[in-house]
């Protein structure tokens, strides 16, 4: 008996519960899926009841609480190492965490221009220059990777990892708008947006009911 259960927002917006999604699903876990819709009725409350922090995703393994998609990333990889969340090369996985911390804790330009919406193409949207010094930074740091990793298998790192989690919700967000990236740039995030479980997510939040007036421009 699974004693995981995720708890997510809409899978049409909640990028960071996407992150959490992928990481546990490449565990190959079994796990509950618990999904509260955002900014629908008493919301806030239902969150609190799992984590204090008020928000979205939180993990839950019996008495164990973790909340934050990093934090439940590297929590997974510790209870799953056969998962391989990370790389097995020292170095590389220290370049994995800093490249997923630098999308944990920046890239706040591509978030508020550029909000997840895997229901719409949004296109004709002219960056500010603030989003296109993040779209270069992001296309110049998976172009690295891929270049570096290529031998090892189509991730960034050559097997999927945590870092791969981290950047998929940026992936949807250049098909969304319909942003224009170098080829290797495209072929990645074309790759990342076709594997089996990232189908599986799209799948599901093009069928739910919800919808959040300010995410739909």
């Amino acid at each position: 008996m699974t004693t995981l259960t995720l708890i997510i927002g809409n899978k049409n917006y909640s990028s960071w519960s996407l992150r959490a999604w992928l990481a546990l699903k490449a565990t190959r876990a079994p796990f509950t899926e618990h999904l509260i819709p955002l900014y629908d009725g008493d919301w806030m409350t239902a969150i609190r009841e799992h984590s204090p922090a008020g928000r979205v995703p939180v993990l839950e393994d019996g008495a164990i609480t973790v909340w934050d998609s990093l934090a439940i990333g590297e929590y997974l990889a510790e209870k799953f190492p056969a998962a391989k969340l990370w790389p097995e090369d020292a170095a590389a996985r220290a370049e994995a965490r800093a490249v997923s911390a630098e999308m944990h804790s920046g890239f706040t330009a591509i978030r508020n221009e550029l909000p997840m919406n895997l229901r719409k193409l949004i296109l004709g949207i002219e960056l500010r220059p603030d989003t296109q010094a993040e779209v270069a930074r992001i296309c110049s740091m998976w172009e690295g990777l891929r270049r570096r990793h290529a031998s090892k298998g189509p991730f960034l790192f050559g097997q999927f990892s945590i870092a791969d989690a981290m950047y998929m919700p940026v992936a949807t967000r250049f098909r969304t708008y319909g942003i224009k990236l170098p080829a290797a740039c495209q072929a990645y995030a074309d790759h990342a947006l076709a594997t089996p479980h990232m189908q599986e997510w799209q799948q599901a939040a093009s069928a739910e009911p919800y919808a959040i007036a300010a995410y739909n421009r």
